[in-house]
């Protein structure tokens, strides 16, 4: 989810907040250590022979190969142009299938889609909105069945001026925001399953399944973990600590491998009203953002969005939440040994020595890099028992160093600054006030750290960071690091051997800088690739990444209408004559963004999500700026997942 850009609600707040960014902590930024490292480059042939990095084994990414050239790439599409339209726009040869729109039918008894009249019952049926991360999972569990399977999608946030008629813009729709929309709203959100099968070459959701399901801000869920049952999460509706209703503004996710999902909670600060700085929360929430001035006044309808009447309501979101796709029966958890913050992404790895390894990013300017390492081993034979790994284990975050190493800082309770007298009475607190333990250890301020994706071949581990147009420029070496960073990068990150293999749970890692992205024609940019790009090859602000069965990377844009093209997909070599090559795969309507990027096991389909398509300045339910997908006439944009395959079969790419 972007962080920013011309957005109305709920951006309004956002922009806001990164005026006066929420961590004034005097830790060091990523940029100031990038431009040491780049600056230093020169050198580090020899500071590898000296430095911590060769007991690790590892060995910086290869240099830049200046004569290299799309013609290198392992990729034979044809690029698409860079372009800015209503349109949604895919390669030649492939065909993009509208599989799941807003308000299509979920449960066999969901009413028809009817626009401008919209009603909860109805809404907790249906598709809901701003459809985000994607997770394919097989039929039957535990198969590589490309043809049927279960797709999970995350509904992030609504805009309520693109939904119903009558506003003018995002303002207008707060102001007239009701107890009737406010309900529809809580039903939107969450997340949708469904199985989904392909006939031919066409795939179809298939109605009735018994997989088929919604979860919504009215789902009660569980809580886990060191801070399950903790006094800061109990409220009048549950005592317990325990039990909560719903998951809110989802964006990106992971699964695991024992066939479970875990999705991301972010933006939660948005939705709460009432004036949080009298509160015994005061210094927790100012550090996430809640400023008693929400994007979304559900506050003055339903008491738990108000914190003046439920205090410890926000601290229940901002986890990760592990859902069973394949058991309808067994409920959501949210698990809090993995930190509370603004989760984008929750990607799993299996350690050589058994252990799982989870990587999450704080998608906000100057925020962090984590991961989480289990203290037990998984069990292949153990199936969904292999879920108590997410309660037991150690967060850490990431301090990147200019020599080209990563620290991993262990957060735990009692241990450096970690401790009573900071307000860290327990590891729960930690876990609850995540962001503020990060920066007492002295953690790296990072460019929106968004995506964090392992390369399932090799073992490298990639950090998408969007954008940070706050950083200044004293901040940073203007020949080596970019202030004002409009476009973006992406970190590659490599772990030391174990075994032959990547020791995700080591405590020092390698990092290097894969894509500087940005316009190479404009100097200005510094943008880096590992070659010659295209016209259209370049690309700006990178959020999440998909890898396809060859390792290749999909990366998926937020933000690029900011340069007037579309998000869209961009796809790359991590290795290779192509490393670091770009193609550009697809663009999606304007004032739309890419999300959810997933291929099926055989990587023949492609789903992709859709996000507020519209989106923009002067659109609205009555005047949008495209009626994308269905192009009808008082048929607002929608939201939707699309499913690319190739014509006459075949590999995405090849």
């Amino acid at each position: 989810m972007t962080e920013d850009r011309h957005y109305r609600l709920p951006r309004v707040l956002k922009d806001e907040d990164d005026s006066n960014p929420s961590n004034q902590s005097a830790g060091a930024t990523f940029q100031e250590i990038a431009a040491l490292r780049f600056s230093r480059r020169a050198a580090l042939k020899g500071l590898l022979a000296t430095s911590a990095l060769t007991a690790m084994g590892t060995a910086l990414a290869p240099a830049r190969q200046a004569q290299a050239s799309t013609a290198d790439s392992s990729l034979k599409f044809t690029e698409v142009p860079h372009a800015y339209d209503e349109k949604f726009h895919v390669a030649e040869g492939y065909d993009a299938q509208i599989l799941l729109r807003w308000g299509d039918k979920v449960l066999s008894d969901a009413p028809a889609f009817t626009p401008g009249k919209l009603t909860a019952e109805g809404q907790a049926k249906q598709f809901g909105y701003n459809c985000d991360f994607i997770s394919y999972m097989p039929l039957p569990a535990g198969s590589n069945n490309s043809g049927n399977g279960l797709l999970f999608v995350n509904h992030e946030y609504t805009n309520p001026h693109m939904m119903f008629p009558g506003f003018a813009d995002a303002t207008a729709a707060a102001e007239g925001t009701t107890a009737a929309t406010t309900a529809i709203e809580l039903e939107a959100h969450g997340a949708t399953i469904v199985e989904v099968r392909k006939e031919g070459d066409a795939w179809q959701v298939v109605d009735g399944s018994k997989y088929n399901r919604r979860l919504t801000l009215n789902t009660e869920m569980e809580i886990s973990g060191p801070a399950a049952g903790h006094d800061r999460l109990k409220t009048s509706a549950d005592p317990s600590g325990k039990k909560v209703l719903g998951m809110i503004n989802n964006c990106g996710g992971g699964w695991t491998p024992w066939g479970t999902v875990l999705t991301a909670e972010e933006n939660f600060h948005q939705y709460f009203g009432g004036d949080p700085s009298g509160t015994a929360e005061a210094v927790n929430y100012k550090r996430y953002g809640l400023k008693g001035e929400p994007s979304y006044p559900w506050g003055k309808f339903v008491d738990r969005f108000d914190v003046t009447k439920e205090v410890n309501e926000p601290n229940r979101f901002g986890w990760i939440v592990e859902v069973n796709p394949y058991d309808p029966n067994q409920p959501a958890v949210k698990r809090t040994a993995l930190g509370r913050f603004k989760h984008e992404a929750a990607t799993t790895v299996v350690n050589p020595d058994g252990r799982l390894v989870v990587y999450t990013g704080d998608d906000e300017r100057f925020e962090y890099v984590y991961k989480y390492v289990s203290n037990g081993t998984f069990d292949p034979a153990a199936g969904v028992a292999n879920s108590a790994l997410l309660d037991d284990g150690t967060l850490y975050v990431a301090k990147f160093g200019a020599d080209g190493s990563v620290e991993w800082l262990p957060m735990v309770q009692g241990q450096g600054e970690l401790t009573a007298a900071n307000g860290f009475s327990s590891q729960a607190d930690i876990l609850i006030e995540t962001r503020r333990a990060a920066d007492l250890l002295g953690a790296t301020k990072m460019d929106r750290p968004e995506d964090v994706e392992a390369d399932p071949k090799g073992g490298k581990v990639y950090v998408l960071l969007t954008k940070n147009d706050k950083r200044k420029g004293d901040q940073v070496d203007p020949a080596n690091a970019r202030a004002e960073n409009l476009w973006g990068h992406i970190i590659e990150l490599t772990p030391p051997s174990m075994d032959g293999k990547a020791d995700h749970a080591a405590a020092k890692f390698a990092w290097d800088t894969f894509i500087q992205a940005g316009n190479p024609k404009d100097a200005a940019q510094d943008a880096k690739y590992g070659g010659e790009v295209s016209e259209s090859g370049w690309f700006a602000n990178p959020d999440n990444v998909a890898f396809d069965p060859k390792g290749r990377m999909w990366i998926a844009t937020d933000g690029f209408p900011d340069f007037g093209v579309h998000d869209g997909v961009w796809a790359a070599d991590i290795d290779g004559a192509g490393r670091a090559i770009t193609k550009h795969f697809l663009g999606v309507p304007r004032g739309g963004e890419l999300c959810g990027p997933a291929f099926t096991p055989d990587g023949q389909t492609f789903f992709v999500a859709v996000q507020h398509p519209g989106e923009e300045d002067e659109s609205s339910f009555d005047s949008p700026t495209t009626r994308w997908p269905d192009f009808a006439e008082g048929v607002p944009p929608r939201p939707s997942v699309v499913a690319i395959v190739k014509r006459g079969g075949g590999e995405i790419g090849s």
